[in-house]
């Protein structure tokens, strides 16, 4: 089942890609931001939130999630950094994950680097900004952003002592044939090193997913709208298979009920083996390959210095 888009409006601005599986208008309004950015630990009501979302998700934090293929659109050397937008303009999420020891009772995994990437507003991945991402959409140099075409909605963060990351972004836009959707990496062992992190070894490559309804509404506002086309609804992704928390998706509470282009909070806790390793680089899973001719720069011809690209995204 596809869905289609329509038009609306939030404004536009410029400047990468995994796949994984089962382990999470007019004019956007500075407040807008502000409040999805917000420290969540600020707050009693903040905490008593996230409290909640982790506990309902704690009771299947035992299944150890299963990494996939990483997909063509990865590149190394992404920064650490909370706020991973550089001005990239879309409905604002702030992304909390929990990483916990699914070997050991679910401990939370302090230290654990989680790298996190995905496309613009209209499906463009940074690093490969040329590549069509399906149906018809502005170039993505078209954005008015200043965003570093090479580094835009890729980033790190460090676990704390609850195994806890969070991120600054956006929700991200859709491309041919796949759901919205995050890719992420858990790394352990490695260490933050001239802005990057550096060492250690993946244990987890996977994905994180978004409710359809959530996610065909927010398509409908400016920028996403510019992007017209049928987007793949979850049942018919060839990553995501009907596991709810399990298989990578958040749970999502919106800022503003009555607005969503206020943005969203999303949670979920990563439950993975800290001793295995899965770089997830050619291996199985499904992850659809990119539009076809796809141009320069596009996965099959990977910039310099970056790993070759898998047949899936």
């Amino acid at each position: 089942m596809t869905g289609n888009h329509k038009d609306k409006s939030i404004t536009r601005r410029r400047a990468l890609a995994v796949t994984g599986g089962t382990v999470a208008a007019g004019g956007l309004a500075v407040a807008g931001y502000q409040a999805a950015f917000a420290d969540t630990a600020t707050t009693t009501a903040e905490e008593a939130t996230t409290a909640s979302a982790s506990a309902s998700e704690s009771s299947g934090c035992m299944t150890l999630m299963s990494s996939v293929t990483e997909g063509p659109y990865y590149l190394d050397g992404a920064l650490v950094r909370k706020d991973i937008t550089e001005g990239k303009s879309g409905v604002p999420l702030t992304l909390r994950l929990t990483v916990v020891d699914a070997t050991d009772g679910c401990t939370p995994v302090k230290g654990a680097a989680v790298e996190i990437w995905h496309c613009d507003a209209w499906g463009y991945y940074s690093g490969y900004t040329t590549a069509n991402p399906g149906g018809s959409a502005p170039a993505e140099s078209e954005d008015g952003s200043t965003a570093d075409d090479d580094t835009y909605l890729r980033g790190y963060q460090i676990a704390n002592a609850d195994g806890v990351v969070k991120f600054e972004t956006i929700l991200p836009g859709w491309y041919t044939p796949r759901t919205c959707h995050i890719h992420l990496k858990v790394h352990t062992g490695g260490q933050k090193e001239d802005g990057t992190y550096e060492g250690g070894k993946v244990n987890y490559t996977g994905q994180l997913f978004f409710d359809d309804t959530i996610a065909e509404e927010i398509f409908t506002l400016e920028p996403y709208s510019k992007h017209s086309g049928s987007y793949t609804t979850l049942d018919d992704d060839m990553v995501y298979d009907g596991g709810g928390a399990s298989s990578g998706l958040l749970t999502l509470e919106a800022v503003h009920k009555k607005d969503p282009s206020k943005g969203y909070k999303g949670f979920l806790t990563v439950a993975v083996d800290p001793d295995a390793e899965n770089t997830g680089a050619g291996s199985g899973g499904g992850g659809g390959t990119p539009p076809g001719d796809a141009p320069s720069g596009a996965p099959g011809d990977a910039p310099s210095g970056t790993p070759s690209a898998s047949a899936s995204s």
